[in-house]
């Protein structure tokens, strides 16, 4: 069982939810599904092990102060893949 990471709501109102998220080696989101379109951006170089549906995995790599989006519907576990914690912010759209 991995440890969790630690999720810190910055902004919750009714256009955004901003939520800080921060990993030590080895933590976990668990699994879920994303219910609004959302962007991550990194605050520290990010690699990530995404385990997604049906057992398929894929590591990735999000450098520090790039960010990307996604789609509502997404659905996966976040697992910090390095040997330093990795931290980025999450902006759901509402």
């Amino acid at each position: 069982m991995r440890p969790a990471c630690t999720a810190t709501l910055l902004i919750d109102d009714d256009r955004v939810r901003v939520t800080r998220f921060d990993f030590l080696p080895g933590a976990e989101t668990g699994w879920h599904r994303h219910g609004h379109d959302y962007v991550i951006t990194a605050i520290t170089d990010c690699p990530m092990l995404l385990e997604e549906p049906g057992g398929a995995m894929r590591e990735v790599l999000v450098t520090a102060g790039t960010a990307y989006r996604r789609l509502e519907g997404v659905e996966h576990n976040v697992v910090c893949n390095g040997e330093a914690g990795m931290s980025f912010v999450e902006v759901e759209l509402k």
